[in-house]
C-alpha cells in the first residue's frame, strides 16, 4: 500500500504533527507514504514529491511550519471570494490522477481548510480515493469542534496581551491588538478572554464605538487607567462592511484595516493615548502548543485508519474529547461560527468584557 499526503491553505502550527501521525501509523501497517510539496501543485507532471520514512520524520512534532510546504493560491484555488466555488478543470484534474496512478498512490489524504478540502472533494468524486484532515487557526471549520493550530494562535494572542499590558499601564494607554478571524471571531474570542481584555471586537457582532468607548471611559472612572481591546480582522462597525487592504485576483481578498480605524475612532471618543498592534502571521509561525500537538497527531493516524478501513470521502473529526470522522460534505457546507448569544461569550460579557453590542 503507498499513500499520498499534501497540505493546502495556509500554513499552521501542528502540520508537522500530522505528517508524523501519518508515517508512524502507516510505517506500522507496512505501508510508504508518498509526501507531495506545494499541496495540489505537486500532483502536476511529473509529480514534487518525497518518500517519508519514519527515520526522517522522527524529530518533526515540534517544528512550526511544515515540511512539505503548503500554499492557498495556484492552479488548485477552489475558493473565489466567500461562499464562491470554482470547480478544478478537467485536465488539470486528469494530470494530477495521471501522477498519482503513476506513482502508485493508493489514497490521498488532504490536509486543509474548507477551500483544500472542497478541491480534495472534487477528487473523491471523480473516483480517487480521499481522506481529509481539518486545518485552520481560526478553527472555523464545520464539523468538528476544534482544528489543531487553534490553540496555538492562540497562545500568540495572549502573550501578546501579556507584553501589551505592562506598556499600556505605564503610560495609561489603550492598546488596539488586531488578530486573524476573517468569518470567524474564536481566536479574538479565546485569545481576549485568556489575556484579559477590556473589550473584544469579532465579525459575529456588529460594533458600535459608541459603545466600547462609553465602556472605556467607565473602566476609567473605577480607577482602571488602561484598557485593552482585541478586534478580529473580519469584525465591522454596524452598518458597514469589513475593511479591505487590498481587493485579490484569485482567492478572498485580503483583509486589513479595522484595528488602526479601531484605534483612531477611540482616540478621538475618549481623548486617551491609543496605539495600535497588528499580529499578522506571528500568529501562524513558531512550535505548536502541545494541546495541537497531541492533536495533530491523533489526526494523522485516524485518517490512516480511515484508509485502513476503506471509509473514504470523509474528514477526520473532534467531538467530545473523541477522534471520529464526518462527510467531507458536512465539513464544507457550513462554517463553525461564534454564536454572539452562547455560552463563551455571555461568560465573558458576565466578567465584564465589552462586545460594542450594548
Amino acid at each position: 500500500m503507498r499513500i499520498g499526503l499534501l497540505n493546502g491553505g495556509g500554513d499552521c502550527p501542528g502540520l508537522n504533527a500530522v505528517t508524523h501521525g501519518v508515517v508512524g501509523a502507516a510505517t506500522k501497517l507496512g505501508w510508504e507514504v508518498l509526501g507531495f510539496k506545494e499541496g495540489f501543485e505537486g500532483l502536476l507532471p511529473p509529480g514534487n514529491f518525497k518518500l517519508l520514512k519514519l527515520e526522517k520524520t522522527e524529530g518533526i512534532l515540534k517544528l512550526g511550519g511544515t515540511i512539505l510546504g503548503t500554499t492557498n493560491r495556484g492552479h488548485f484555488s477552489s475558493k473565489v471570494g466567500a461562499g464562491g466555488i470554482r470547480s478544478i478543470p478537467s485536465e488539470l484534474m486528469e494530470d494530477a490522477m495521471t501522477t498519482l496512478k503513476e506513482e502508485g498512490v493508493d489514497a490521498l489524504i488532504c490536509v486543509g481548510g474548507d477551500g483544500t478540502l472542497t478541491t480534495a472533494l472534487q477528487f473523491q468524486k471523480e473516483g480517487f480515493p480521499i481522506v481529509g484532515v481539518p486545518k485552520t487557526i481560526d478553527n472555523d471549520l464545520g464539523a468538528t469542534a476544534m482544528t489543531f493550530g487553534f490553540d496555538s494562535a492562540t497562545q500568540v494572542v495572549v502573550d501578546a496581551l501579556d507584553r501589551l499590558h505592562t506598556t499600556a499601564e505605564s503610560h495609561q494607554r489603550i492598546m488596539i491588538l488586531e488578530v486573524m478571524g476573517r468569518h470567524a471571531g474564536w481566536i479574538a474570542l479565546y485569545g481576549g478572554m485568556g489575556g484579559g481584555a477590556s473589550a473584544i471586537l469579532i465579525p459575529e457582532v456588529p460594533f458600535h464605538y459608541e459603545k466600547i468607548a462609553e465602556a472605556l471611559m467607565r473602566r476609567e472612572e473605577a480607577g482602571f487607567r488602561s484598557s485593552l481591546v482585541v478586534v478580529a480582522e473580519g469584525a465591522s462597525p454596524a452598518g458597514e462592511g469589513k475593511m479591505y487592504e487590498e481587493a485579490g485576483t484569485e482567492g478572498e481578498s485580503r483583509l486589513g484595516g479595522i484595528g488602526e480605524a479601531v484605534t483612531s475612532r477611540l482616540g478621538e471618543l475618549t481623548g486617551k493615548e491609543t496605539r495600535c498592534t497588528t499580529l499578522g502571521h506571528l500568529q501562524r509561525g513558531g512550535s505548536p502548543t502541545s494541546l495541537d500537538r497531541i492533536l495533530g497527531t491523533r489526526f494523522g493516524v485516524k485518517a490512516v485508519k480511515l484508509i485502513e478501513e476503506k471509509r473514504f470521502g470523509r474528514m477526520v473529526s473532534y467531538q467530545q474529547y473523541h477522534v471520529g470522522s464526518v462527510p467531507i460534505e458536512d465539513a464544507v457546507r457550513k462554517l463553525n461560527l461564534v454564536d454572539p448569544q452562547g455560552e463563551i461569550v455571555e461568560a465573558a460579557k458576565s466578567v465584564g468584557i465589552c462586545f460594542g453590542d450594548a
